[in-house]
């Protein structure tokens, strides 16, 4: 069972940059597929970076070449990098994961969630 435990939401300004972390605590971290989910007040939950245990990358258009996607296997921690942000970035973030072989991507069906981390973004 993958427990996953979100940290670094803060309220910043737009411009700036954030770097948020999701420690996982299952041994078969390198194996798991991942991703960021957001969601804001009144709206559906999106993909916005998925990453596959190769290392593969994937990101929602409005966050492509702003946001990076990362994973340190040695410290079972998965990181989004989130530069130039925006008030429409304002959301609760949540990290998700799952085996690959029974999804993966922006779209995939996870199985595992953090609790989430809230990033506020002023203009």
């Amino acid at each position: 069972h993958v427990q996953l435990v979100e940290s670094g939401g803060e309220s910043v300004q737009a411009g700036g940059s954030l770097r948020l972390s999701c420690e996982a605590s299952e041994f078969i971290y390198s194996s798991l597929c991942m991703g960021w989910f957001r969601q804001a007040p009144g709206k559906q939950r999106e993909g916005v970076a998925a990453i596959d245990r190769d290392g593969n990358t994937d990101y929602a258009e409005s966050v492509q070449g702003r946001f990076t996607i990362s994973k340190d296997n040695a410290k079972n921690t998965l990181y989004l990098q989130m530069n130039s942000l925006k008030p429409e970035d304002t959301a609760s973030y949540y990290c998700a994961a799952e085996s690959c072989w029974v999804t993966r991507g922006l779209t995939g069906r996870y199985n595992y969630w953090g609790q989430g981390t809230q990033v506020t973004v002023s203009s």
